[in-house]
Order: structure tokens, then C-alpha cells, then sequence
């Protein structure tokens, strides 16, 4: 199967130091990937790379196919790479259903109308209520952002993302700050995501990592030190050295 995202060779380096390190990667569709390493390893600024948040020194980002590295973020939203945060980067007081609506109208080039009534639009209401139920927010639609709780918050995250139809999802640690009750939940919608969506989701905790991913990738000093299964990542000695650690040693598997 052809990849729908690629990386080939990326480079970055700030100052004398190199921060992504001749890093490759592809992700066919319906790919579940984990990226993982200790603090410090780059993760943060190969996702600014590859979702045009920093240019690299050199490289190669593609899509498709196509060859997106000059492009900007929003040239490669459009083209369907699409990024959760660490940190919820939601508008305190509009609704759910308004953060919804909002990402259908700019997905579909009519954002422009948002200053209308959205609720009137039976094709972008019909939609945004079916995204909303199905991450357990139907009954929250109406409710401003700072009325419902941080891990309804993360959801309601993921809900956007999945409105501008993307083909490649990156999950920068959905489950961060999230409520230990909450992350049921969370983890119920990743099992939900569309079967042909590529998913590469950033994450420190690895019970979750070992739940979600069919291939797991460490990257270490900039550099990628493991790319392959789950039930290989424990057994590997750079990993365990770099990063796994007291995990590891504890027995965990997928």
C-alpha cells in the first residue's frame, strides 16, 4: 500500500545543535503509530516539521504523494494533515457545536458565513451533531467551552480535527492533563477514529501507548532508534537504555 505520509532525511539543527537527525518515516492508511522517547528527544520539533510549524535545513515532507515541504501549515491542513496539541488551544466562550461548525465551514472554503446563523445550515449542523455524539458530546453541543470539564475539552479537540477530514492524524498526547476517569473515554474515540485514517499520536503513557498502537517509533537525541511492533520495543537494548527504563525492567508487554 502507498504511503499517505512520508518523511525522508529530515534535518534541523539550531544554533550547533542538531535537534532532528536524518529522521525517515511513512505511514500507509489505517496506520496506528506511536512516536515515544524521553524528554528532550526532538518529538516537538519533527511534529512542528512535519505540519509546516518550522521549516527543516533539509528533507523531505510528502502527502500523498506530493511534496509538501515549502508548504505552510494550513497548505498542509488542506491537504489533510491534521495536528491535536499538548495543550487545548479551544475558544473559552464559544460552544462546541460553534468549534465544530466553524472547522466544516472553513474545511468546506465557506468560512466567511460563520458570522451567520450555522445553526440554520442543515448540512453543517447534521454533521457536526453526528462528530459530536459520536465522541459523547451531543448533549454538550450547546455549552461553552469553559462549562464542560478538561477531558470533555480533549474530545471535543479530536471532534475538530476529524471535521476537517483528514488523512493523516497527529495526536500530540491526547490524554494529558486528562482526569484518570476520563481516559476511557479518550481512549474509546481513538478506537473510533475512521479504520482508513493514518493516526501517529505523541504519548508518555505507555500502558496507553501499548493499548493504541500496532507500531510503535522511539526517537532518542533526534535520531529514530527503534520503528517496529509493540512487542518488540521492551526487548530492544537502546530503548531500554534511552528511555523504557524502569518499564521495561517492570515486565509490561503489549
Amino acid at each position: 500500500m502507498s504511503a499517505v505520509f512520508e518523511v525522508r532525511h529530515l534535518k534541523k539543527a539550531f544554533g550547533g545543535l542538531t535537534v532532528t537527525n536524518d529522521v525517515s518515516l511513512s505511514m500507509a492508511p489505517g496506520d496506528r503509530v506511536a512516536l515515544i522517547g524521553p524528554n528532550g528527544a526532538g518529538k516537538t520539533t519533527f511534529v512542528n516539521l512535519v505540519t509546516g510549524n518550522l521549516r527543516p535545513d533539509s528533507g523531505v515532507v510528502k502527502l500523498s504523494g506530493e511534496d509538501v515541504t515549502k508548504l505552510d501549515a494550513i497548505g498542509r491542513v488542506r491537504r489533510g494533515l491534521v495536528r491535536s496539541f499538548q495543550v487545548t488551544r479551544l475558544f473559552l466562550d464559544m460552544t462546541s457545536a460553534e468549534h465544530v461548525a466553524l472547522a466544516i465551514l472553513q474545511r468546506s472554503g465557506r468560512s466567511g458565513r460563520m458570522f451567520g446563523n450555522f445553526l440554520k445550515m442543515p448540512d453543517v449542523m447534521a454533521e457536526a451533531s453526528h462528530l459530536l455524539e459520536t465522541l459523547g458530546l451531543g448533549a454538550l453541543m450547546h455549552r461553552k467551552v469553559r462549562e464542560i470539564a478538561y477531558g470533555q475539552q480533549r474530545l471535543l479537540e479530536i471532534a475538530v480535527a476529524m471535521a476537517l477530514k483528514p488523512k493523516v492524524l497527529l495526536l500530540d498526547e491526547p490524554a494529558a492533563g486528562v482526569p484518570q476517569s476520563d481516559t476511557a473515554r479518550i481512549e474509546q474515540a481513538l478506537g473510533e477514529l475512521p479504520a482508513d485514517l493514518a493516526v501517529l499520536m505523541i504519548e508518555h503513557d505507555m500502558d496507553l501507548v501499548f493499548r493504541f498502537a500496532k507500531r510503535v517509533v522511539v526517537l532518542a537525541a533526534g535520531a529514530i532508534i527503534f520503528d517496529g511492533a509493540p512487542s518488540d520495543v521492551t526487548k530492544d537494548v537502546r530503548v531500554r537504555e534511552a528511555y523504557l527504563g524502569s518499564y521495561a525492567n517492570a515486565g509490561h508487554a503489549a
